[in-house]
């Protein structure tokens, strides 16, 4: 069911399993793992951090039944396949997995389930929800209503909202046929938010999934096309949700984004377009008001970014290139752009995915191809920057209970939101279980171990 890369059709390589560092850098990039097809092959999405410090994520065919598979990897390299898909079960998942306030993971398959779906045997795609133990529940099957009213192709990862409810979207269906914005509860109960026009100069289809930002609102981005637009787009989370235009783009000057977004620090939101006649694509910021400036612009040199791009504790914004055989990229708020590494073959090639940092300060991320058997690679980036801890469920109102993850919880004595103490249970050493506490605001998240105090990544946001 995945994408078969011309790289794996030209020929096997060998695996480049040392680390290497680059030249003049302080970068140590190493080949952590390549799959073999039966342990799952082309992993097109990015991978999430668990609660027990593991990394999981998905490959979008290969398995038992090269349906596709859920794994997780040690951020040693020990990978265990958790589950291979059916068909029935779901089939090629694109998306990356989210956690949930439950310590599950939860995602979306963009094919398999309901073999009569409106637009084609063999399914239009499913949501689920695994253990990490690898028990995996099917919560909805989608485009079981006539005509895909309930959308279909659901190939982008899902998010965790502040009402503990998660959202995703569809590229296809819906009564306009252009794509949808859904919500889907813990329990399985699905609902049409917000659906894209998909005739005449319409945004369509969403590209990449959404984010919620610090205000509670949603935030997106449409492909665009011969007879749609690109655009970059706020929707409310009310009963009767509105979008709002924040931004046209001009395709053939900037091309149209590919991949979702990411809410810097600053506050504004960061992403990437694809290619268009005169470059490979390029890095923009836009501001809550609509406000766009391109950071970079590739090539042409046969690089373009399809995957969104990541915060890291440095401040700079890291991404990856997907066609040529690849590369790893930095660039900073300030316009300042440097290529970290570039893939070979034997260490990976075609990144659809983008990169995690985890909270040993390390990146990691997938290649679709490449690798001993060009099935495909996982890699970390070591830029020597210092552990921090980061957040399952962010934003939350007072009174709801978020997760930290981190490394070294063990005899932890203080937990702090923006400077005010916050009720918390150590469940283990990589994992801390908190309280939005009364009278807390928007602000970073300290913990105070016996080895030192981390501080997250970003800030935790505190909506009313």
């Amino acid at each position: 069911m995945g994408n078969v890369s011309w790289w794996k059709k030209m020929c096997a390589v060998f695996v480049l399993s040392a680390a290497t560092a680059i030249a003049g850098q302080a970068q140590t990039f190493t080949s952590l793992f390549g799959f073999d097809g039966a342990n799952g092959a082309s992993p097109e999405s990015s991978l999430v951090q668990g609660i027990d410090g593991s990394l999981y994520g998905t490959t979008s065919s290969g398995g038992l039944n090269n349906e596709g598979t859920v794994f997780k990897i040690t951020p040693e390299g020990i990978l265990k396949t958790l589950h291979s898909f059916v068909g029935t079960d779901g089939a090629a998942p694109q998306g990356a997995l989210v956690q949930g306030a439950d310590g599950n993971f939860y995602g979306t398959t963009g094919l398999g389930g309901n073999e009569h779906c409106a637009f084609g045997a063999g399914g239009c795609g499913t949501v689920f929800r695994i253990t990490p133990d690898g028990e995996l529940t099917t919560l909805a099957q989608i485009c079981l209503k006539r005509g895909c009213t309930d959308g279909a192709y659901p190939s982008s990862a899902l998010i965790l909202a502040s009402d503990g409810n998660f959202y995703g979207t569809t590229s296809q269906g819906g009564f306009n046929g252009g794509g949808i914005v859904y919500r889907i509860t813990p329990r399985g109960t699905l609902t049409t938010v917000y659906e894209f026009c998909g005739l005449g100069r319409c945004p369509d289809p969403p590209v990449g999934g959404i984010i919620q930002a610090s205000d509670g609102n949603l935030y997106g981005t449409t492909a665009g096309g011969e007879f749609t637009i690109a655009i970059v787009f706020k929707l409310t989370l009310t009963l009767e949700s509105a979008l709002t235009t924040l931004h046209t783009f001009d395709t053939a000057d900037v091309g149209s984004p590919a991949a979702g977004l990411v809410q810097g620090t600053d506050g504004n939101f960061y992403g990437t377009t694809s290619e268009n006649p005169e470059s490979d694509g390029t890095v923009f910021g836009i501001t809550p008001e609509g406000t766009l400036r391109t950071l970079h612009t590739f090539g042409p040199w046969g690089f373009t970014p399809l995957a969104a791009l990541v915060q890291g504790t440095d401040g700079n914004f890291y991404g990856t290139t997907g066609n040529g055989l690849g590369t790893v990229f930095s660039v900073t708020p300030k316009h300042a752009f440097t290529t970290l590494h570039r893939f070979h073959g034997p260490d990976g090639s075609n990144l659809y995915g983008g990169l995690l940092q985890a909270t040993n300060g390390k990146f990691y991320g997938t290649t679709m191809a490449g690798g001993a058997d060009s099935d495909g690679t996982i890699f970390s980036l070591d830029m020597g920057l210092g552990p921090f801890v980061t957040f399952v469920r962010n934003p939350a109102r007072v009174g709801q209970q978020f997760g930290i993850l981190g490394q070294g919880f063990t005899g932890t004595t203080v937990v702090s939101l923006n400077g005010v103490s916050a009720s918390f249970t150590v469940k283990s050493d990589t994992f801390i279980e908190a309280t939005v506490p009364a009278g807390a605001t928007t602000g970073y998240v300290t913990v105070t171990t016996p080895s030192g105090t981390l501080t997250s990544n970003v800030p935790f946001h505190v909506i009313p």
